[in-house]
């Protein structure tokens, strides 16, 4: 039985969740074209009768501005130390940047397989993907590159297959019909925060989060509420829109996601609420569920 535990990181929006979404075959991570979607460790399993893989998505690594930044980046750094394997996640089709030059220096004292990820290879000729490996390979001595499309689950199945010659002699950590750690309440919450990150432009997403706080399950319907955090009332009144619109259009395609999700009807409820500059308060961020190094 081949088992084990494969954190993956990157810089914002290099399609971390969009290939872990793609390998688990269900959407376990909430993805949008803005970085910084993720902000939470989410675990997505993989089963098969002989092998299991827990993968960790991780925040986008990125100069924090605020404390839920080093929040973020210390969740990111806090997965690499507890698993068997790192995949680490570029966009291939733009410039080597120092972004990227900022995360191998973070990897140099790392003492377990790298795998380099050149995502999104789908825009990318083969002379271009060729050059990228290239590039790279000078870098860093990753124990593997493997170019993938997580966009259209191209190369992925390769990528399972090499994984499964690293992985541990272990026993399986889930039962086969897990697809992921995350608790129910969290996804729920995830799904409204997703469709804020579609319908909203600027710092608007980044400045909210998204806490369940209410749950009723009944033979015939889910009744669901949600509070919608932002960190000042002017975005308050973005959220909520003219006359309500944004605020019931976000609810509506979250709704729509949920049902599919738990596989009955849904009624929805939104609150947004104000609480000002939580970004920058130890309790709030904890209280959201985010991780918060003490050792500061």
């Amino acid at each position: 039985m081949k088992s084990g535990f494969v954190s993956i990181i990157g810089r914002p929006n290099t399609g971390k969740s969009t290939l872990l979404n793609s390998i688990i075959k269900e959407k376990v991570a909430i993805i949008s074209s803005k970085p910084q979607t993720t902000r939470n460790l989410i675990q997505g399993i993989y089963n098969e009768e002989d092998t299991q893989i827990v993968f960790v998505d991780t925040p986008g690594i990125h100069k924090p501005i605020d404390k839920l930044g080093v929040a973020l980046n210390d969740q990111a750094y806090y997965s690499i130390n507890d698993v068997d394997i790192v995949l680490l996640v570029v966009d291939a089709s733009v410039p080597y940047g120092k972004g990227d030059q900022f995360i191998i220096d973070k990897l140099q004292d790392v003492d377990k397989p790298v795998f380099l990820i050149l995502n999104k290879i789908d825009k990318m000729t083969d002379n271009e993907i060729l050059l990228k490996i290239n590039e790279y390979k000078d870098l860093y001595e990753f124990a593997e590159i493997i170019p993938v499309s997580a966009l259209k689950s191209d190369n992925t199945d390769r990528l399972i297959s090499v994984l499964k010659n690293y992985l541990p002699d272990s026993v399986k950590y889930f039962m086969d019909g897990e697809t992921t750690t995350s608790e129910l309440d969290f996804r729920l919450s995830e799904l409204v925060r997703e469709k804020i990150f579609i319908h909203t432009n600027e710092e608007v997403p980044h400045s909210i989060s998204c806490k369940l706080i209410g749950y009723e399950e009944y033979d015939d319907i889910v009744k669901i509420y949600i509070d919608i955090i932002v960190d000042r009332d002017s975005l308050k009144k973005i959220i909520v829109g003219s006359n309500g619109q944004m605020i019931k259009t976000i609810g509506y395609e979250a709704r729509l996601d949920m049902e599919e999700l738990l596989k009955k009807k849904v009624y929805l409820e939104l609150y947004c609420k104000t609480i000002k500059k939580w970004r920058e308060k130890d309790k709030y961020i904890k209280d959201l569920g985010y991780l918060i190094n003490t050792d500061e």
